[in-house]
């Protein structure tokens, strides 16, 4: 059974999985899908079309599945595909896409959105992504699996930004930001190179570790242009996945990527 306060607004074109718990003044509209064990707290909103899997949590005053802030947006039909499990904290905003762009935005599993971040249209996000305060996407982002965005970043749109990166508090993106690299905005915004530390949480052996920090090394230290090191990365990468997936990403780049090294 699903726990309804008597105070909150749930559309009847709303569709509710079971055990969900909505909370007073919350308001839940028109072609919203939740799963099973979603938890909506006080005052928050949540628009369709948009669908949710099980167990996501939204806090008071976030509003997910809005209107893209796109002054070409004319009320055509869009959507939010969401996952399982996510978080989103106060006053978090997330937009559907728009006919523009892909008409979807889309969001994994296991994704913690602090409060104030902002998703905009037509954005694709991976799964077990953490967005501190205030990390603001453009549209047409796309963050994959494992990356952090810091308190206060912003990410210009269409840019990538690779798996288990890292972007500092106040990092303003312009350009991809490859996998596994750690990005500080310091006056400029620069490459620090191997986000060792969230590698190590996330059980990379200190091996591989080595093979992605050496790719980095001649990506960032050589006096090599970029396809002179993405011909040394490949012919030294001994096999690794995770080099050959770094090379992947810089030679797809279409926005350049964040390559100038830090101090």
């Amino acid at each position: 059974m699903s726990q309804i306060d008597p105070r909150a607004i749930v559309s009847p074109r709303a569709c509710l999985g079971r055990n969900v718990r909505i909370g007073a003044f919350a308001v839940v509209g028109d072609e919203v899908e939740l799963g099973d064990d979603c938890v909506v707290h006080a005052q928050a909103v949540l628009q369709g079309p948009s669908r949710f899997g099980g167990g996501n949590v939204f806090w008071p005053f976030c509003s997910v599945g809005t209107d893209p802030q796109d002054l070409k947006y004319r009320g055509e039909p869009t959507r939010l595909e969401v996952g399982d499990a996510n978080t989103f904290r106060e006053f978090v905003t997330v937009n559907r896409g728009t006919a523009g762009g892909s008409g979807v935005t889309r969001i994994g599993s296991h994704n913690l959105f602090m409060a104030y971040t902002h998703v905009a249209h037509d954005c694709q996000v991976g799964s077990h992504t953490v967005f501190a305060n205030a990390a603001t996407l453009a549209g047409h982002v796309t963050v994959e699996d494992y990356a952090t965005v810091g308190a206060l970043s912003a990410v210009h749109q269409f840019c990538r930004i690779g798996r288990y990166s890292y972007l500092a508090g106040m990092t303003v993106v312009t350009q991809d930001v490859p996998p596994f690299a750690k990005v500080v905005t310091r006056r400029e915004t620069r490459n620090y190179g191997v986000n060792t530390i969230g590698l190590t949480r996330h059980g990379f052996a200190p091996e591989r570790i080595r093979q992605i920090e050496q790719a980095y090394r001649l990506l960032l230290r050589s006096k090599l242009n970029t396809t002179q090191a993405l011909e040394q990365m490949r012919a030294t990468s001994n096999g690794s996945a995770d080099v050959e997936e770094l090379i992947r990403f810089i030679e797809s780049a279409e926005r350049g990527v964040t390559k100038r090294a830090g101090p």
